[in-house]
């Protein structure tokens, strides 16, 4: 065997035998989903077992297709297949997405199949039309099978937003891979499975990747901000104490501390999300992180909602993130995640303010990079 093969047969083995978590301790973040709502019986801890054909038939169930006619476990005897489970709205399976999009690329041709796995975390990431559109929107051209009563995601027993699946001709699952990171290794075994098949001349070098904007990798160094709710259901934080289910005015302190979050103006608390019912109402939140997300949208149907944002009390200028401009001013018109702040070093504790100019919109969760 050259030193490739050994190397990439050596990494094979180390990962079947490897724990769940993944290659050598990684540091990334995946989420685990907790919401009350779903109401689905989740494991806690992990298999000790790697898994095999029972999960893959799951796939049968699948309440829709896109891209794709629907895939079977026999349709799909002797392909490598990658399972990718995903959830539209969530920044750490988007950070994974430029990966996903280039082994497609790569290794579609020499027999690997990736299958994206839409399992989701709100309920409005239930509504096809969202998932469909949001296909289109990232630019995904690989089979997804739509999975809003996470049907497949029990069968696999999983737990987390982004997690992938590894699966040899056989049908047998042969490693995961949960949260971001490791993609060299994950990469490698790939094609260690695609060897095992039979093909032949493998590029065994790491495929392009071009993952930029609100796709490019966090700074993992300055961040320390974790992701947050808005809902009471599963808030942290909270300045000011919510109303839960009823109306209220609410006014932001003078200071808070780092990663305390504060409504202004009259909202509604709901266990997923914080409604606005009246102009002018804000969103402060202490961070310290180059990125600032909002998974946000429209109450209702067809509206748009204006937006400002201010960091430190100023137009965030050349800190804006992607879903603003230089004076902060935005639009929200989907149900999805937005970037507001995406600024330069250095990184320190900041203050971002985002008022919205119209009522009725829906705040869900605060994430960073």
């Amino acid at each position: 065997m050259t030193t490739s093969k050994v190397l990439v047969a050596a990494v094979l083995a180390v990962a079947i035998a490897a724990p769940i978590a993944g290659f050598f301790g990684s540091t990334n973040v995946a989420q685990p989903i907790t919401s009350s709502e779903v109401g689905l019986p989740f494991l806690h801890g992990v298999p000790t077992e790697l898994g095999g054909h029972a999960e893959l038939a799951s796939l049968e169930r699948a309440d829709a297709w896109l891209n794709s006619p629907p895939l079977t476990a026999q349709a799909l005897r002797g392909k490598v297949v990658l399972v990718d489970f995903w959830t539209y709205t969530c920044i750490n399976w988007r950070r994974t997405l430029p990966y996903l999009r280039a082994w497609h690329a790569k290794y579609r041709d020499q027999g690997l199949v990736v299958v994206g796995v839409h399992a989701p975390e709100f309920s409005f990431e239930k509504n096809p039309g969202n998932v469909r559109w949001s296909v289109t929107d990232m630019r995904i051209d690989y089979p997804v099978a739509i999975d809003s009563e996470h049907v497949i995601w029990r069968a696999f027993r999983n737990q987390y937003w982004p997690a992938l699946y590894f699966i040899d001709a056989q049908g047998r699952i042969r490693h995961r891979q949960f949260g971001e990171g490791a993609y060299d290794q994950s990469e490698m075994i790939i094609q260690a499975l695609l060897a095992e098949t039979g093909v032949a001349e493998i590029d065994r070098g790491p495929a392009p990747i071009d993952a930029r904007g609100i796709e490019a990798a966090a700074d993992w160094r300055d961040l320390k901000s974790p992701e947050n709710y808005l809902g009471y259901a599963r808030t942290e934080n909270f300045v000011g104490g919510a109303a839960p289910d009823r109306p209220r005015t609410y006014e932001v302190p003078a200071r808070m501390r780092l990663n305390e979050w504060a409504l202004a103006g009259d909202w509604t608390v709901k266990p997923e999300a914080a409604v606005l019912n009246k102009p002018n109402g804000r969103i402060a939140y202490r961070f310290h992180a180059r990125d600032l997300h909002l998974v946000m949208g429209p109450a209702a149907p067809d509206r748009s909602v204006r937006f400002r944002v201010l960091i430190d009390g100023q137009p965030p200028g050349a800190a804006h993130g992607g879903d603003i401009d230089e004076q902060g001013a935005g639009s929200v018109t989907e149900q999805r995640l937005y970037q507001l702040i995406r600024q330069p070093a250095p990184i320190v504790d900041r203050q971002v303010e985002i008022e919205f100019l119209d009522p009725g919109v829906e705040g869900f969760s605060v994430t960073f990079g």
